[in-house]
């Protein structure tokens, strides 16, 4: 986002702790301001030639190819991000702890952070390299650590405008299989057993949503004094989610939390992946669609990796896939990017290709319980935006847009049973048919 550094860090502090520690950073570091809103400061974005003219949508995609930068960039008492370029014109990224008091001790685990990317450094899947971990609050103030700057492409509508069909196709292949190779990676081999619960990953996650979506249905409006009212199907997608005999067979993998392709950063020319980004807006909205900030403020500013623990390899995969299903379901208020719908984008493989695709790399097939991970994806988006109509009855979220989100909990919940439909037919996730 534009404007100043809102967390000025110790600048000569900081070069003796690199001096001392981090060898391949050659001080001085020179310090400049840029306005963008991701972490790791890609400085070449894909934005589709149809959203470059317009001022709505790209108010907040302001970027720059400077190559000397030491950059802020972050919304909220998200970690405050900074681009550095050092002596020889090299870039890195430095991620801290906000200053202060937090709100929230579990978030913002810089040292969490670090442990993955570190940890993964060895494996298959493109990371950024980790330089070091400071956990010294007399350096500049609070934990950070410094990781190598990817420079590559971030394609913001994961359609693909700009693409060939041929390129298209296997960006997406790409992509998936990046998504495989995390999963496939055992968390005690790369020294995180400790990394999250290898069980009970959707138990966890449906006693969770049960309760928040509860809560949201009996806020009431301020004026009319009319709850908000439980999602539709509630009690019977609670029920069938929690019935063991129909659950997925239960996994535990290294997960991301935020898997989606604005997510992902590719090879400025070349259809590979060579890094996913520490820090993204939101897990359900394009970055071009970025300025509801009645969701931004209080629903999810996603902090990729920190979101990452052990937890169904499932619930990546769906993310993955939700704009297949968004697109299907036009009315649900969310963002329905129409190029997903059937036969509409040459190249763009379908649910099933994907699939199969995930299936060979991951060493597992997910398709016959993919109607019953996409079906809780669903309830789950719509128990968001369930939330955005309790903070809206409260006349916390007045805007128009917020309106529009909130109206869209009822034809995704609405998706969601009829999703369970078919899982219950046994069509499975290779007949997604949508």
């Amino acid at each position: 986002m534009a404007g100043r550094v809102r967390h000025p860090i110790d600048q000569k502090a900081l070069e003796r702790y690199i001096q001392q520690n981090v060898p391949e950073i050659k001080t001085p570091v020179e310090i400049k301001q840029v306005s963008y809103t991701i972490a790791i400061a890609i400085c070449h974005i894909a934005i589709p030639k149809t959203f470059q003219s317009s001022p709505t949508h790209c108010c907040r995609l302001r970027c720059t190819r400077e190559s000397n930068l030491h950059t802020q960039f972050g919304f909220g008492q998200s970690n405050p991000t900074y681009q550095l370029t050092d002596a020889t014109t090299t870039r890195f990224v430095l991620r801290k702890k906000p200053p202060g008091k937090l709100l929230s001790k579990a978030a913002h685990k810089v040292e969490r952070e670090h442990r993955i990317i570190h940890a993964l450094g060895p494996t298959d899947v493109p990371v950024p390299k980790a330089y070091c971990l400071c956990e010294d609050d007399g350096i500049i103030g609070t934990p950070f650590y410094i990781m190598e700057f990817l420079d590559g492409r971030i394609i913001e509508d994961a359609a693909m405008p700009g693409a060939s069909a041929k390129e298209r196709k296997l960006l997406w292949k790409a992509a998936t299989q990046t998504l495989a190779k995390l999963h496939r990676v055992e968390p005690e081999s790369v020294g995180l057993g400790s990394y999250g619960k290898k069980t009970g990953f959707y138990d966890r996650q449906i006693q969770t949503w049960s309760t928040i979506c509860r809560s949201q249905a009996e806020t009431k409006d301020k004026d009319t004094g009319e709850p908000v009212g439980d999602l539709p199907h509630f009690g019977e997608l609670i029920r069938f989610f929690g019935d063991k005999m129909r659950q997925p067979r239960d996994r535990g993998t290294l997960i991301h939390g935020d898997f989606k392709i604005d997510n992902i950063v590719f090879h400025k020319t070349e259809p590979r992946v060579i890094g996913v980004l520490e820090q993204v807006p939101s897990p359900l909205f394009p970055r071009r669609h970025f300025i509801h900030e009645d969701y931004l403020l209080t629903v999810n500013l996603a902090h990729s990796w920190e979101m990452s623990t052990v937890g169904h390899p499932l619930s990546d995969l769906c993310n993955f896939l939700t704009p297949y299903y968004t697109a299907a379901k036009g009315d649900s208020g969310v963002y329905a990017n129409d190029g997903f719908l059937p036969g509409r984008t040459p190249g763009l493989p379908a649910v099933d290709e994907i699939v199969g695709w995930y299936a060979a790399e991951a060493g597992w097939d997910p398709a016959v319980e993919l109607n019953w991970g996409m079906a809780f994806s669903l309830f789950r988006l719509s128990g968001i935006l369930q939330g955005i109509a309790a903070r809206a009855a409260q006349g916390q979220a007045s805007s128009e847009q917020a309106k529009r989100f909130a109206a869209g909990r009822a034809p995704l919940a609405e998706f969601a049973w009829e999703l369970v439909g078919r899982s219950l037919q046994g069509e499975g996730g290779r007949g997604a048919k949508l």
